[in-house]
């Protein structure tokens, strides 16, 4: 089960690695039209899961399940619906203006975020040896910022969306597949709404950007669900110390993709700013890993 749960994390990283190549297919379409369309076609396909699934049918029958729907736990889906589209407008706006390299430091940036998240708003207690990676990274993003003249804005939107959209879900009660349904349930009638509200304006892209544009907005539901049900069926079956180390096959593949495939300018500098911030990662995904491994030996030491 170990084996196939790798597996599962690869496949989703890889998939979520190759994205650019995805959305600069679809670059002639605006990005808040891309997004809209990937709202409601998720959420179509998601609910063709739960139907042959029989989800609906446990659904009807599991009282308890049916208790957690409430207006609590639908605030925070629809919170968690407003993080990721914004996240999501962000990240194929860069990708679709020619920022795929920032695009990919944001999603190095990210678990370090995360990590900060948690330590402000659930009080979690990091030792020393994590605090040091975290502070590198930020000088890290402090030296891109003063070679630049300016913060890696883009970078740093994606990776605190991101980071307040896992901070949102921590709250969520449901599992992954009803909560990713709820969340795109909870977009389905504004993207929905705008999809027609452009429509009616005559600046529509949906069937009139041609047969292949058109297939690659319905598909997005499809590229964007089962990437998150693999890193849901991932992270069950695997070690979370195991998911944060793979997790940074995607935005190494963002980046690879954004220098040789698009041929992004990526200067000395830019080099270094992006070196200290690996050399951050290394570290952080190390002390977890010597964390992780004290943890077990005090646990079996117990016991």
């Amino acid at each position: 089960m170990k084996n196939k749960g790798i597996w599962f994390a690869v496949g989703c990283y890889l998939i979520w690695g190759v994205f650019p190549l995805y959305w600069k297919m679809l670059e002639s379409v605006p990005a808040v039209q891309i997004v809209a369309h990937r709202q409601a076609w998720s959420f179509v396909f998601l609910v063709f899961v739960l139907l042959i699934g029989g989800h609906f049918a446990r659904f009807s029958h599991d009282p308890n399940l049916r208790r957690m729907i409430n207006r609590r736990t639908l605030l925070i889906y629809f919170a968690s619906g407003v993080l990721l589209t914004v996240n999501w407008l962000i990240y194929i706006y860069g990708v679709n203006a020619g920022f795929v390299v920032e695009t990919s430091l944001g999603y190095y940036i990210n678990p370090l975020v995360s990590v900060l998240f948690g330590v402000i708003f659930f009080r979690e207690r990091l030792p020393v040896s994590r605090w040091i990676p975290i502070g590198l990274a930020a000088a890290g993003v402090i030296y891109l910022t003063v070679s630049y003249g300016q913060p890696p804005w883009l970078a740093l939107a994606l990776a605190f969306s991101f980071g307040l959209y896992g901070l949102v879900k921590k709250l969520s009660p449901l599992g992954s597949l009803y909560g990713l349904t709820l969340e795109t349930a909870a977009m389905f009638p504004l993207a929905l709404g705008y999809l027609l509200l452009v429509e009616a304006q005559g600046a529509g892209q949906f069937v009139h950007a041609g047969l292949g544009p058109t297939a690659l907005m319905i598909l997005c539901g499809v590229v964007t669900a089962v990437p998150l049900l693999l890193f849901s069926a991932a992270a069950r079956s695997i070690p979370l110390s195991m998911i944060g180390v793979l997790q940074y096959i995607a935005p190494t593949i963002q980046f690879l993709c954004g220098i040789y495939i698009f041929h992004e300018a990526f200067t000395q500098s830019r080099l270094v700013g992006f070196s200290i911030i690996w050399v951050a990662l290394i570290l952080f995904s190390v002390s977890g890993l010597f964390e992780r491994k004290k943890a077990l030996q005090a646990a079996a030491a117990a016991d």
